[in-house]
C-alpha cells in the first residue's frame, strides 16, 4: 500500500489535506472534549501541531507560522491586531528564527483523549497516536497507487485490485492477451507460467519503495501487498489489514491453481480429477480407468485400494472387526477413567482431611487473636492512665517553674496583636495568669488582665486586676487579706514604666477567705489607654510581647 506524502507548505492552510494529514493543524472534531483556547492555532484556529510560541506570546502550528511568513512581508501578528490594534509593537512581527517550540503545550497536546472520525471507524486514544492511526486507519479513503484513478477505503484496496482495478492486469506469455486479475484464474491455455505485468504507476510506485532503504515491507509484499514503513507501523499494518492479506492470498492461490492445471494438461497420460476419485467411480470397474504412463499395481486393485467394494461376506467381518476394535479401545479409555477417578477420589479425601486441619487451626489461631485483643485493649487502658499522669505531673512542673513564693511575680504575654484582636471581637474576654505565692505556705493570688479592658475601661483602656485564690494554707492564714498591691507594666527601653498600686478594700468580697477556687477581681480597670500601649514612642509591647509585675508587700 503506497504511503501519503505530506502536502508542500506552500498551500495555503484552507486548502484540503492529503489522506489522513493534517500539517495546519488537528480539526477540533477529533477531540474527545471540547479543547482549551491555549490549544488553538492563532492562524488555521485548529489544535496546534508542532506549536511554537511567537515574542507577543501568541502560539502558531509550525506549518502555519511558515505559511505567513513566506507569503506576507513583515508578518504581524493576526491575534495582536484583533486584542488591540494601537499597542502593536515589534514583538508582534513574526518571523520564524523569533519563535521558539512551545514543549509544555506540546506535550499537553499529545494526552489529549481524541477519536477517529472517519464514517465507520470507532477507534479511540490520545493525541501522539492519532497520525499513526489515520496511516492506518482501514475505513480512510485512498487512491489506488496502479493510477486508475478510483478512491477507495483501504480496507477494500485487494477487493478492487482483484475485481474492479483497470490497471492490475495480468498478460499471459503464451497468447499476449491482456486479462483483468479476476478473468486470468479462469483463462486456460498451453504454455508457460504466466506473469503480471505491472502498470508505468506501479513499477514507479515499486522502483521508489525499493529505494527506501529505511523502510521495511509487508511480509505479504510477495503476493501483492505493497505497504511500506518502520517496524512498529508494518506490525501495525500487519494486525489491521488481515483481511486485505487473505484476499491477497485468495488471488495468489488461483492464479497457481490456473498455472498447474495448464501444466498439468500439457503432461502426457493426465487424467481428470474427478474420475480418479472411488465415490464417483463407485460404479466402474478400476481396470476401466486411465493410468499414467510408468505407474503399476500389483494385486488385487479392488482389495487393495477400494476395500468398501469386496463381496458382501467381507463386509460383514470388517463390520464385526471394526466394532471389536472399537469396543476394546472403549474398554481401554473406560480403564484409564476408573483409574483417574480412583486418584481424584483420593485426593478429595486428602483434601478433606487438610480442610479439617485448617478448620482447627483457624479456631485456634482465633482464640489466640480474641487474647490478644484483650491484652491490647488492657494495655489501651494502662496507656491512658499514664498519659493521664504524665499530663498531672507536666502541669506541677510547669507550676512549679512558674511559681512565686516571695509575693513577686513578672507575667510575660506572647502574640499581644492577636490576643488583643480576640478579646475586640469578643473571643476571648479575658487572661489569667499563672497562680503565685506571698509566702511558700502563704496566700495564693493570681492576676487577670483585660487587653481590650473591662466596666468603665472596655474599649479604651487596658484593665489589670488581683485574685485572690483558694489556696491548701488558708485556714492557717489571716483574714481579710490586709497586704498593699503595685501592678506595673514595663518599658522594655526601661524609660517610663507604668505603676499603680492599691490596698484591699476589707470590707470586699474579693479579700475574704475563699469559699470558691477564685474570689471576685479587684484591681484598676482603667491602668493604662490602650493608645498609649500601641504607641511607637514607647516600648511597652515589643516582638509582640509585654511583661506585666506584680508586687505584694508582706512585711
Amino acid at each position: 500500500m503506497a504511503e501519503n506524502t505530506p502536502r508542500s507548505l506552500q498551500d495555503t492552510p484552507g486548502s484540503s489535506p492529503d489522506e489522513n494529514e493534517f500539517p495546519f493543524g488537528y480539526p477540533t472534531n477529533i477531540c474527545e472534549d471540547v479543547p482549551g483556547q491555549k490549544y488553538l492555532c492563532s492562524n488555521c484556529n485548529n489544535i496546534l501541531k508542532k506549536a511554537l510560541q511567537t515574542l507577543c506570546g501568541h502560539r502558531y502550528c509550525s506549518a502555519c507560522l511558515t505559511w505567513i511568513v513566506r507569503n506576507n512581508k513583515n508578518a504581524i501578528c493576526q491575534k495582536c491586531k484583533e486584542e488591540d490594534p494601537n499597542t502593536l509593537s515589534e514583538e508582534s512581527l513574526l518571523a520564524e528564527e523569533r519563535a521558539f517550540g512551545d514543549a509544555a503545550i506540546n506535550k499537553e497536546i499529545s494526552e489529549l483523549r481524541v477519536h477517529c472520525v472517519t464514517l465507520g471507524c470507532s477507534w479511540s486514544g490520545i493525541m501522539k497516536d492519532f497520525e499513526e492511526h489515520q496511516s492506518l486507519c482501514e475505513y480512510a479513503l485512498i487512491p489506488c497507487h496502479t493510477g486508475c484513478g478510483h478512491v477507495v477505503m483501504r480496507r477494500k484496496l485487494a477487493d478492487h485490485l482483484e475485481n474492479g482495478c483497470v490497471n492490475n492486469v495480468t498478460v499471459c506469455q503464451q497468447c499476449q492477451c491482456s486479462l483483468a486479475s479476476s478473468e486470468y484464474q479462469e483463462h486456460l491455455c498451453e504454455g508457460k507460467e504466466q506473469k503480471p505485468v505491472q502498470t508505468e504507476t506501479a513499477s514507479k510506485e515499486k522502483s521508489h519503495s525499493t529505494s527506501s532503504t529505511n523502510k521495511d515491507g509487508c511480509r505479504f509484499s510477495e503476493i501483492g501487498c505493497t505497504f511500506r514503513g518502520s517496524k512498529e507501523k508494518v506490525k501495525e499494518h500487519e494486525k489491521s489489514a488481515v483481511g486485505a492479506h487473505m484476499l491477497l492470498l485468495l488471488q495468489h492461490m488461483r492464479q497457481l491453481k490456473g498455472t498447474l492445471c495448464s501444466a498439468a494438461k500439457a503432461a502426457p497420460g493426465f487424467t481428470p480429477q474427478s474420475e480418479l476419485n472411488p465415490v464417483k467411480s463407485a460404479g466402474k470397474s478400476i481396470s476401466d480407468l486411465q493410468i499414467p504412463a510408468g505407474l503399476e499395481i500389483s494385486g488385487d486393485p479392488e482389495v487393495d485400494c477400494f476395500p468398501g467394494s469386496s463381496v458382501p461376506e467381507d463386509e460383514s467381518v470388517l463390520h464385526q472387526l471394526v466394532r471389536e476394535k472399537v469396543i476394546s479401545e472403549l474398554e481401554n479409555k473406560l480403564h484409564v477413567f476408573e483409574n483417574i477417578v480412583a486418584v481424584l477420589n483420593k485426593e478429595v479425601e486428602s483434601s478433606n482431611l487438610e480442610i479439617l486441619a485448617f478448620r482447627r487451626q483457624s479456631e485456634l489461631d482465633q482464640n489466640i487473636i480474641r487474647g490478644l485483643e484483650l491484652k491490647i485493649a488492657e494495655l489501651h487502658r494502662c496507656l491512658t492512665q499514664k498519659d493521664a499522669g504524665l499530663s498531672s505531673l507536666h502541669k506541677s512542673l510547669l507550676f512549679s517553674e512558674q511559681a512565686s513564693y516571695d509575693g513577686i511575680f513578672l507575667w510575660k504575654i506572647t502574640d499581644v496583636g492577636r490576643k488583643l484582636q480576640d478579646s475586640v471581637t469578643g473571643r476571648t474576654v479575658g487572661l489569667y495568669s499563672p497562680a503565685f505565692y506571698t509566702a511558700k505556705y502563704g496566700y495564693k493570688v493570681c492576676l487577670r488582665v483585660y487587653l481590650n479592658g473591662d466596666g468603665t475601661g472596655k474599649g479604651t483602656h487596658m484593665s489589670l486586676f488581683f485574685v485572690v485564690m483558694k489556696g491548701d494554707y488558708d485556714a492557717l492564714l489571716p483574714w481579710p487579706f490586709r497586704h498593699k498591691v503595685t501592678f506595673m507594666l514595663l518599658d522594655q527601653n526601661n524609660r517610663e514604666h507604668i505603676i499603680d498600686a492599691f490596698r484591699p478594700d476589707l470590707t470586699s468580697a474579693s479579700f475574704q477567705r475563699p469559699v470558691n477556687d477564685m474570689n471576685v477581681a479587684s484591681g484598676c480597670p482603667m491602668f493604662l489607654p490602650l493608645s498609649k500601649l500601641q504607641s511607637p514612642k514607647h516600648a511597652y509591647v515589643k516582638e509582640d510581647t509585654l511583661f506585666l509585675k506584680c508586687i505584694i508587700e508582706t512585711n
